[in-house]
Parts: structure tokens; sequence; C-alpha cells
């Protein structure tokens, strides 16, 4: 797809604001799951029809404050069942979206109530979680924001969601979400990047004015896609990682990492000269690095000469400290794919060889040796409530997976054996193809979770399970 510099100027709003990223803090938030069309790239393209919350990609932006009891209306106007998915939230199990789990599928024409308490200030975001594969593809997510009681100080605070949809030249999306290439690989790659439901890579522009302190929630909702982030010429700070405070730091090598789930926040201090222009570029893949957006100063004198003197470090959210010394512990092996040494897998009580699985299931992951079709019903795992763990996730793949724990926060406490510098909070994982991941958590939220890589067509695929808390 061609795409002029006029064209494209003309098309993307500065994302400065974010003017098309609304806000709500009402007691009761209604959203409405159905089809709509959006100028995802510039105006000499058609619109594309999208799957979409208030008909809008990425959806509301809803902001609580901590200690708050969010209150949700999910109408569901799709013409396929769905259910909503508060990714990183500690919600009761009865809120958590999972189907034939912990709800049954909100219908097409029906509507859910979500009703929970927001404990841990952070960057969340929900989507489906039934044909994620396609329903989140489509353009259904939208970020919720728990703000702290007592927020750090900057000058603004900004969302970038970043996703990415596979097209045709005339702007529609390709009907392929079923790819059985995509599930056994790489998983659904687009070919066009957008941030905040715009295309952004050739033209997109975010204004700023030197001096400025900026707060920067970096979301990726795409279902396959890794970002790789360098800010040129400019050094942000790491301040909480999918939502979690962690002590500030700059990100390793430069560069902020996010795989689909995942969260940054960063504080980013914009101490260029007014008037010059400097890019962000993802570098996931050395050989084709691409520009993800133009970092722009406005004429303006700066606001200031250098940076607040102002604390960034975020005050910690209440989590239960993992005692790892009395841990009990237990092993989750990922394998299959292509490039892969799987060659049979139990499934649903039968040793199945992989070639059959992908044909006759689209099944080709296993967790422990278990390929999961729908959504799991079996626990794989049964974990004490309030007991301490320490799980060792092992990716015996030629792929990444991000691996998300629903209901929980967990520390991430050493990779390949070598103990992490931060031992930073997540709910999602990311494991290098032939890493060793350790996490620490305790298991505070009784009900049944969903464990599962957030590559979707790899949890669609086989890659998931269930952990029960009782």
């Amino acid at each position: 797809m061609k795409v002029t510099r006029r064209a494209a100027l003309k098309s993307i709003a500065v994302l400065a604001a974010a003017p098309w990223f609304g806000r709500a803090r009402a007691a009761t938030v209604t959203l409405t799951a159905g089809v709509a069309r959006q100028q995802l790239v510039p105006a000499e393209y058609p619109q594309t029809e999208v799957w979409s919350y208030n008909g809008a990609v990425p959806a509301p932006e809803l902001r609580f404050r901590q200690g708050d009891t969010a209150r949700i209306v999910v109408a569901n106007r799709l013409p396929q069942p769905t259910t909503v998915h508060w990714h990183g939230l500690r919600v009761p199990n009865r809120m958590d979206g999972v189907p034939h789990v912990t709800q049954p599928p909100i219908a097409p024409g029906a509507e859910f109530v979500y009703e929970f308490a927001l404990p841990d200030a952070g960057t969340y975001w929900y989507h489906p979680h039934l044909a994620g594969y396609e329903q989140v593809a489509r353009g259904l997510y939208g970020v919720l924001i728990v703000e702290e009681r007592d927020p750090i100080r900057v000058d603004r605070d900004v969302t970038w969601v970043l996703s990415d949809f596979r097209l045709n030249p005339d702007a529609s999306q390709r009907e392929d979400f079923e790819s059985l290439f995509d599930l056994t690989h790489g998983g659904r790659v687009g070919n066009t990047v957008t941030v905040n439901g715009r295309f952004t890579v050739k033209d997109g522009a975010f204004a700023v004015r030197s001096g400025e302190r900026i707060r920067l929630r970096l979301v990726n909702t795409a279902v396959a896609r890794i970002f790789l982030l360098r800010f040129n010429s400019h050094e942000p700070r790491v301040i909480a990682l999918d939502g979690q405070p962690v002590e500030p730091h700059a990100p390793e090598r430069g560069l902020v990492e996010l795989a689909p789930g995942m969260r940054a926040d960063l504080v980013l201090d914009c101490l260029q000269p007014p008037g010059s222009r400097h890019l962000v570029m993802d570098e996931v893949n050395p050989r084709s690095e691409s520009r993800l957006m133009a970092i722009d100063y406005s004429a303006e004198p700066p606001l200031r000469a250098r940076p607040p003197a102002g604390p960034i470090a975020l005050a910690p959210n209440p989590l239960a400290e993992p005692d790892v010394a009395r841990a009990g512990r237990h092993e989750m092996l990922f394998e299959g794919g292509a490039m892969g040494g799987l060659r049979e897998a139990q499934f649903e009580g039968e040793r199945v060889p992989l070639g059959a699985l992908v044909r006759q299931h689209h099944l080709a992951w296993t967790i422990n040796g278990v390929a999961v079709k729908e959504h799991a019903h079996r626990p794989a795992l049964t974990l004490r409530r309030d007991g301490h763990y320490v799980l060792s996730l092992k990716n015996d793949t030629a792929w990444p997976h991000p691996i998300h724990l629903h209901g929980h926060a967990f520390r991430i406490i050493a990779r390949n054996g070598v103990q992490t510098p931060h031992r930073e909070w997540r709910d999602t994982a990311l494991l290098a193809p032939r890493e060793r991941v350790d996490i620490a958590f305790v298991a505070d939220n009784p009900g049944d979770w969903m464990f599962h890589c957030h590559i979707l067509s790899h949890q669609a695929g086989g890659m998931m399970a269930m952990l029960r808390v009782a």
C-alpha cells in the first residue's frame, strides 16, 4: 500500500492529545461491541470495517481511581458471541470473561454486567476472550487506567495503543483469521501498524514542547506483533510494567520491548531543542528497521531548562510478596509449532500425532504435553489458596511466547537461571525461543484461571491451560 506524505499528514491527527480517545469515569460505563467503519489509513484509501467498542478503535479509555468499583455493562451487537476479559486486573473469578469457564458467552443482542473493585493502580486493557484471534484482530480492545491516589507530577499523561492490521490493497481486512501458517508459526502479524487506531509509520507525529515531562503509557494490543522501541535522542525511564510499579530505570540497551498483552509506563523528559524532530523506531527485526512515530518539538520556548526535580517512583500496589524459599515448585513446558521437536500430544485423553492435530483440529501447541481446544476446563495444576509458588516456564519451541496468567500478578525472578535485576511484577512473561523463565507469586485469588500464550492464534492452537486456586 503506497502512502504519500501529503495524504498521511492530512489523515493523521497529532497524537499529543489523542482526541479520538474517549475518557470515562462514570460509576456505570456501557460498552457496545459492534461493527463500525474507521479511517485506519490515509484518506486516499477507503475506511476499514472494524469490530469495536462504542464505534472506535481503540475503544474508549476508561479511567478510574484506585479503590473505586467499576461497573461496566457490555452490550453485544456483533454477529457472534463474545466476552470481555480485563487483562491484568485482579478481578473476582466470575468477572474474568472466560467463556464456559467463568461465564456463558454474551449472545448477539444480549448484555452482561461486569462489576469489580480496583485495588491496584496502573495501566490495563480489555478485550474479548472468545475467538480472540479474530475479534481482537478486527479491533475489539481498549485501555483501562486506574489512577494512583497520589500520582507522580508530569505535564501530560498520554497513552499509545500499539497494534496492527492485515489489510488488502483496498484497506479491507484480510479474512484469513484461521490461517494454519499463522497458527503454526509466529501468529497473525499485520502489514499496517497503528498507534491509537491510526497508521503512523510513514508520517505519524507526536507533538511536544521542549522541557516538558510526559508519562507515556504503552499498550500492545496486537494479536502477534512484538514491538521493540527505541526513542532516538531521548532517555525514557521505565516506572511500571504491566501496570505494576518497578524501580525507575533505563530500559535494557535503550529498547522498550512489548509483546502482545504487555504494557510499559515511561517517564519521557523532552529535552531536545525547539523545532527539532526525533524518530521512535521499532527495531524488532534488525533487517527491516522501521519508524513508528516522530517526536516533533514545537517552536515555543522551552517550558523549563532541565528536568523537574520531583520523584518518579510509583507507590507499590497491595500485592502479597511470594516467599521463594518455601514456595511449591512446578515445571511448565511449552512445545509445538513449526520447526519444533513435538511429534505427538495428548488431546482429549488420547495421544495424537502432531500432523493429525494440525489437519483435523487446528492444534499445534502444548503445555506439559497437552493441547487444549477452545478453553480449558480441567485444571493442569491445583494450587492451594494463599500458597506460595514458583513456576518454571520452559519454551522448547522455535518461537517467542508471551505467557499470560489471569487473576494474579507474579514476580519474574530468573531467566535461564540468572536472577533478574528488578524482580519486576508482571502478568505476562515473554519467553524467547529455548528460554527458561521462573516466576513467583502467591495464589491468593480463588477460582479457575487461564494460563496461555497471548499470541492469540497460539492460544487457539492449543497453548493454554487452567490453574485452579482452591
